[in-house]
């Protein structure tokens, strides 16, 4: 990422939404919730001026100090606007609604870090659709998402065109809600499970028994993690 924050959109990897459309099923989703809202990578302020009518308590972070400008002189002084890198700020608040237009490249970046944080409890993200779709388990789970599947309900709500973009990206986008599950499918150590789902993916073997003989996982230890 570039460090001059005048730098166009491709510079910053962020791609605008333009479809109102689009726009409007993100607020109808935010706004059939409750708590804070934080958005990531505000941008030119396309989500963030609708989601500061629904009158709640709103922080958008943006990393490009002339669109935060921007954005402040477009929302109510109830909005707080605040230039920031969403790689290093400081988690959202206790029950918040983290939203974000997530910008292409670092993708996988933010869905790490948001995963690994425990205050919010839905997370609505506009990603890449291969992304958005191998999220949500379609057509088979990728790691990351069993890593994480007893903790999180990953959703695909509808696929995005890239013509609903500015500047218009290679690739479509798509429509990804996450929600935190009230009780946990995994009581045990979840950075156990976490190493077993990493076994159960990447270790050599034939079926899930010879996977963790060979990667030196007990099955009995297996077992433990996912109780």
């Amino acid at each position: 990422m570039s460090s001059d924050h005048r730098a166009g959109p491709h510079e910053l990897g962020q791609n605008f939404l333009t479809d109102r459309r689009i726009i409007q099923t993100v607020i109808d989703i935010v706004a059939d919730t409750e708590g804070p809202i934080v958005e990531w990578a505000a941008g030119a302020g396309a989500l963030t001026v609708p989601l500061s009518k629904l009158s709640r308590s709103l922080l958008a972070i943006e990393i490009d100090s002339h669109r935060v400008a921007a954005v402040r002189r477009r929302v109510g002084p109830h909005v707080c606007i605040v230039e920031g890198d969403i790689l290093r700020h400081a988690p959202p608040p206790v029950g918040a609604v983290l939203v974000s237009n997530v910008p292409f490249h670092i993708t996988t970046a933010v869905l790490r870090r948001l995963l690994g944080q425990r205050t919010w409890h839905m997370a609505v993200l506009i990603t890449q659709w291969e992304v958005a779709r191998k999220r949500a388990g379609v057509g088979g789970a990728t790691q990351l998402t069993a890593q994480w599947w007893p903790w999180y309900e990953f959703s695909l709500r509808q696929r995005i065109p890239a013509g609903s973009f500015t500047p218009r990206p290679s690739v479509d986008g798509g429509l990804l809600v996450i929600e935190r599950r009230t009780r946990p499918l995994v009581t045990g150590n979840p950075t156990r499970y976490q190493q077993w789902v990493r076994a159960v993916f990447t270790g050599p073997g034939n079926g899930i028994a010879e996977i963790l003989t060979r990667s030196g996982i007990a099955r009995r230890d297996a077992l433990r993690g996912v109780r």
